[in-house]
């Protein structure tokens, strides 16, 4: 039975090893996981990471933002090493700061902004969402100008108000003895 569960466990970290992407190193951890490495690389965008990764070094490349999500998959995502990379700190790095915040806020003040020039060598995490910029972030557009919606909601405030005073009116002129 140990040699069943030993070839069992040999052969999941063969496949977690397997799915590692090209410029990195995994290596398989005793507790399950990966310790992915891509350090030092001149990644110039995130490569398709595997699930099961559990430490994940990014340090000293070429990586200027991160795309919202990009971590969502890695459940057990527990060390995140990101810095020496020449950041663009405005709105593509909110998921980033966010993710940081939640998982590892010590390590916010590693990453330091390149760019733009206003914020450059700060630290992503003193930055206000202000400082972010403005991601376009915009409600959907509906399918009638607002102040259609506008002009309707004053006629159905004028009559409802119309009715209410009518209503009024005839409750004090009603029958007189």
């Amino acid at each position: 039975m140990p040699t069943w569960g030993t070839l069992l466990l040999l052969g999941a970290m063969v496949e977690a090893v397997r799915d590692c992407p090209k410029p990195c190193t995994c290596q398989p951890l005793e507790t399950m996981g990966l310790w992915v490495d891509c350090t030092g690389q001149e990644l110039t965008v995130l490569p398709t990471l595997p699930a099961h990764t559990r430490h994940l070094l990014l340090a000293n490349n070429s990586l200027h933002k991160v795309p919202p999500g990009a971590f969502d998959h890695m459940l057990q995502l527990q060390t995140l090493s990101v810095a020496h990379n020449p950041w663009h700190c405005d709105c593509s790095l909110t998921y980033l700061r966010l993710w940081l915040e939640d998982h590892a806020p010590e390590d916010l003040h590693l990453v330091r902004c390149a760019s733009p020039g206003p914020v450059a060598d700060r630290p992503l995490g003193q930055l206000t969402g202000y400082e972010l910029g403005n991601c376009g972030w915009q409600l959907q557009a509906s399918w009638a100008p607002p102040s259609i919606w506008w002009d309707v909601a004053l006629v159905v405030m004028a009559v409802l108000s119309l009715a209410l005073l009518a209503g009024l009116l005839c409750m004090t002129a009603g029958p007189q003895h």
